[in-house]
């Protein structure tokens, strides 16, 4: 991970005082709602339904142990006792009082966490592979150029106030695990023929009220040129991006106005006048980024030894076997392993994490993964480095903590926003509906019989829930001040990304339980063997299921 130095301490300390500043000045009646607006959103503070929420910024998903007490502290002390894991690794507190705000962010300070630029019209936080730096099937680790990209966007000046919010994400691996396609930029790395890394450039993807897939608008840029050409395009979106109405602000709709060709000319153009200036990337500078993310010390195992002990357990255990094939992924050093700790028990709202859940995490990350664990867009936490020789040991403690449901990638792994529990611009509560679809379909082997399965809510158009890119999608509406829920098909965020289509009239929430299972039953019974459900869509189309769910009763 990236490690602070003296300047970074004291940027830290000088933001939280400032903001301490604005708080007192505003609570005195000194600044205006509109003046304060946006002051608390470029530190991460929101006002919501029933409380402000703050949300945390989490670089490219990384945290340490010690970082893991510090935030299960300010869970206990100043929240509810728990906190939030959001679609962009970051962490939610939905409870604080804003007098309390600027003491959580100078505690937070201390172990090197901010709440800079979690919100606003600005750049974001850079979001990459849960699995970066140990994925046997990636190209190069990519937390190098997110953390270069987190120091070249954060207090930019000429980038703090855009037409609308800016989001970045980097992957390195084929497999899209990081959701590039829809994002305001999205960066694939890869190689050329001569085998120079390099990036894949996707622009004006995004989801919410119109979702786009992004457009390939270079299909390599050397990787010194990475930021002088992420100036470029956000000096045209600065330039061109609409300011009138917030609707139409975001970049997908710049790159659509003007077309995916003429975006990219104009973006060369720009580029031509700024690529060799001092903001190119120096090799020396490259590789002062990649010296933070070094190996930790690794031992020296026999998988295979490991793996036959692994098989003895998994003989005897079934349930150990279902987590070890459902939770566990590869790990490109052998004799070792990544673990995903579902937060998606049913019961529980995907993505809560307590107070003493995060302090037996961090006990975890100590005991078993070098002290580190990152968080998912998925909504749950990796232990990225674990021993195999310790997965049996580790599975049986996450039991009992209720981290070890082996639910992962199944239709059980919802992700979904807080929705009209939490956020004043919801129109529909999320929550309930994810835990109504948790307890029917409760039978393991009839989801691992389902195979891979994305479902996704979203409490509003704006999508944090990402219903646009789940396998299925739910998506709560106003009809007449009436919660409703509307149902697409076929979305997907993975390497072949695509956006799902409306089946048809919405439903009320006690309804949407029933019509998934009709959905999931066309799925089962059109499907061919080993396929899919998104294969099976994209076969047959939506028809069988529309027929299906709104078939009348004889």
């Amino acid at each position: 991970m990236y490690v602070y130095d003296e300047h970074d301490h004291k940027i830290l300390s000088e933001r939280v005082a400032q903001f301490r500043g604005q708080v007192d000045r505003y609570l005195e009646g000194e600044i205006s709602d509109e003046e304060f607006l946006p002051l608390r959103l470029q530190n991460g503070l929101y006002i919501q339904r029933l409380a402000p929420m703050l949300r945390i910024a989490v670089p490219y998903g990384m945290l340490t142990s010690v970082q893991l007490r510090k935030l299960a502290s300010i869970a206990r002390d100043y929240d509810k006792g728990y906190c939030h894991v959001s679609t962009r690794q970051n962490i939610q507190f939905n409870w604080p009082s804003l007098e309390d705000v600027p003491d959580i962010l100078a505690e937070l300070a201390t172990v090197q966490m901010h709440a800079i630029q979690t919100s606003g019209n600005c750049i974001r936080n850079t979001t990459t592979d849960q699995f970066a730096g140990i994925a046997p099937d990636e190209i190069v680790d990519p937390r190098p150029y997110c953390e270069i990209i987190r120091q070249w966007s954060t207090f930019h000046p000429e980038f703090a106030f855009l037409p609308r919010k800016f989001k970045i994400a980097v992957t390195a691996s084929l497999d899209d695990r990081a959701a590039v396609q829809v994002h305001d930029i999205g960066l694939q790395i890869v190689k050329n023929d001569a085998g120079t890394v390099g990036f894949r450039v996707l622009v004006g993807g995004g989801l919410g009220r119109t979702p786009v897939i992004g457009s390939v608008i270079r299909e390599f840029l050397p990787e010194e040129d990475l930021l002088t050409y992420l100036d470029a395009i956000l000096r045209i979106y600065n330039q061109f991006g609409r300011r009138d109405n917030k609707f139409k602000a975001r970049i997908k709709i710049l790159v659509r106005a003007m077309g995916p060709e003429v975006f990219a000319e104009k973006v060369e153009e720009e580029w031509q006048h700024i690529k060799n200036s001092p903001a190119r990337l120096t090799g020396e500078e490259i590789d002062r980024a990649k010296s933070f993310f070094t190996a930790p010390p690794y031992r020296q195992i026999d998988d295979a030894a490991v793996s036959a002990a692994l098989q003895k357990h998994t003989d005897e255990e079934l349930a150990f076997s279902r987590w070890l094939n459902r939770n566990v992924q590869p790990h490109k050093v052998p004799g070792y392993a990544a673990v995903t700790l579902s937060l998606k028990p049913a019961g529980v709202s995907p993505g809560d994490i307590t107070d003493k859940q995060l302090e037996l995490l961090a006990d975890l990350a100590d005991q078993y993964s070098f002290g580190e664990v990152r968080t998912t867009h998925e909504q749950n936490i990796v232990l990225g480095d674990v021993a195999k020789s310790d997965l049996y040991d580790l599975w049986k403690v996450l039991k009992p903590a209720g981290f070890a449901t082996p639910n992962i990638g199944t239709l059980t792994d919802i992700i979904c926003c807080p929705g009209g529990d939490y956020c004043s611009l919801a129109n529909a509560k999320s929550i309930p509906v994810a835990e109504a679809i948790q307890r029917h379909f409760n039978d393991l082997d009839y989801l691992y019989d389902l195979g891979d399965l994305d479902l996704n809510i979203s409490g509003c158009m704006n999508a944090c829930g990402h219903h646009h890119v789940g396998h299925i999608g739910v998506l709560g509406v106003d009809k007449k001040g009436e919660e409703f829920y509307q149902i697409q098909l076929g979305g997907n965020a993975g390497e072949h990304s695509s956006l799902g289509n409306v089946l048809g009239p919405s439903f009320g929430r006690d309804e949407v339980t029933d019509v998934v299972q009709k959905i999931v039953d066309v799925y089962v019974q059109s499907r061919n063997p080993d396929e899919q459900f998104i294969d099976t869509y994209r076969r047959i189309g939506i028809d069988p299921f529309k027929e299906r769910v709104y078939a009348k009763a004889d």
